[in-house]
This record gives C-alpha cells, structure tokens and sequence, in this order.
C-alpha cells in the first residue's frame, strides 16, 4: 500500500476518510495524495505559476482550498502527504490521479444516497466506483483506529470473483484477521446450500494462513444480507467485489455494491475488476 488517494471536498464525511488514510499511511508507510476538485481555469496544470497566482487571488475558494490542504499537510508532519487542486471533474480527477502516481487505495468520504438519486444519480463515491477501477475504501464515520481483526467479504463465490477476493485478502492481511465468507441466499430458487459450500472451498482455501469461516445468510435481498450479517458477527469492515452494471440495469435492479455503500455504516472496500 504505497501510495492512498483521498479525494476531499472539506466535508466532515471527507475529513473522516483523511483520517482514515493518514492512520492506514502511518502504518504502512505510504505517501497520501489530498485531492480537491476546483472550477479552475482550463488547462491550470499548465499555466505559468504567475498565471495561477493571479487567478488565485481574485478566487476565494481557490485560494481557500489551498490553504485547507496545506494545513492537513502540516497537522501530519509525519506522513509524506502531496496536495492537489485540480479543475477537472471529480471522477476524472481521480481517474488521472489512480493512473500517474499508481494510487493502490482510494479512501473517500461519504454520506450516502437516497431516493431518486441513488439510481440517477448517486454519491460521489458511487461515481468513482462506476468509473475508475482501483479498491477503494468507503467510511461514513470517525474510526477510532485502523484494527480490522473480524471482516465479511460477500460475494456470489464464482470463478470471476477469486481474484477480487485475492486483492481483498492481500489488503487486509496485515491485521491478521478472521474472514468471514458469506452469500447471501435470498430465496428458494438461489443454489441449494451443499452446492454453495463447494462454490466457497477454493475461497476458503485462499485465505491461508487466515483463519476463515464460511456462512451461507438467508435475507430478502443481498444489500440487508451483508449489513444484517456483518452486525450479527461484530464486523469492523466489510468487503464485495463490483461488477459494472448497465444504468439501465443499475435502474431497474439495483447494484447490490452501490446499495451496500448507502446504507452501510461500516467501512466498505469495494474491488473492481
């Protein structure tokens, strides 16, 4: 985990992903790029610092965002920590970001989504995981200390997810936790729970030296399946792979990953593939 991404608006939620990342940087030694997605002029990376000065002092917010960063810079001396301000989109800015520095983590802030908006339109962080692919950590409150010792990784247990869970495992490995394999069977029809079992063996297997379990959770849909689940057993992070959908088929039938971001109060770390 060299390098982490925080992409920040100066929002609590944002503060508390800063926070985050600056423990997981404190412990892994990793440099934290602070990004802020401003309306700067076109092509501001490439204007003369003159240029931008200038700009700068007739734009408040611009000059407000700067100084913002600088001050988390210097509250972790410690931690080599790079801001950037950039006028680009925010899930473009990401994008570009994950790509020139080889971002291994994205850590980002979120509050949700609700009605309308969680399938129009969807959070910030719901439009990075639709766009950009790296794991990305998703927190919604303050963490008292980066300890994940009990995790869930959900998953549907078919070929196509082993390697999503193999970066999963490489993530949280470090904290020497106990993983918790779950599918979520939501009805009758779903695959008869033997069957399941061996889909979950290789997975299983995966996890060593980890000491694992394997569960197979009755619920309505997958969303309340995982949240239901991780709070029975006292989990501290929950992990699911993400699989693109269509937004017509996100519309119609709901991403059980962007339905997890919502209504989860725990940290989740979505891996795309």
């Amino acid at each position: 985990m060299r390098n982490i991404l925080v992409p920040t608006d100066f929002s609590d939620c944002a503060d508390f992903a800063i926070k985050a990342a600056m423990m997981l940087a404190a412990r892994f030694g990793s440099k934290v790029f602070l990004l802020n997605s401003q309306n700067l002029p076109p092509y501001w990376e490439n204007l003369p610092e003159a240029e931008k000065t200038k700009w700068a002092l007739a734009n408040n917010g611009f000059e407000y965002a700067c100084k913002v960063l600088e001050k988390t810079k210097n509250t972790y001396p410690t931690i080599n920590i790079e801001p950037i301000t950039t006028a680009k989109p925010l899930n473009v800015a990401v994008a570009d970001c994950v790509s020139r520095h080889g971002i291994d983590l994205i850590v980002m802030g979120s509050h949700g989504a609700s009605g309308k908006s969680e399938f129009f339109i969807g959070s910030n962080a719901q439009k990075v995981i639709r766009t950009v692919h790296c794991p990305t950590l998703i927190v919604k409150k303050p963490l008292a200390s980066i300890e994940f010792q009990n995790v869930v990784f959900a998953s549907a247990f078919q070929e196509s997810d082993m390697e999503a869970f193999k970066v999963f495992k490489n993530m949280v490995k470090h904290f020497i936790p106990q993983i918790h394999l779950v599918y979520i069977n939501k009805s009758i029809f779903d695959k008869p729970s033997t069957l399941q079992i061996e889909a979950m063996k290789p997975f299983s297997q995966e996890c060593e030296p980890l000491k694992c379990q394997l569960h197979i959770y009755p619920d309505l849909s997958v969303d309340s399946g995982i949240r239901s689940f991780a709070d029975k057993i006292g989990a501290d992070l929950i992990g699911i792979s993400y699989h693109e959908r269509h937004p017509l088929k996100r519309m119609l039938i709901g991403s059980n990953v962007e339905a997890v971001i919502n209504h989860a109060e725990l940290p989740v770390l979505t891996i795309d593939f």
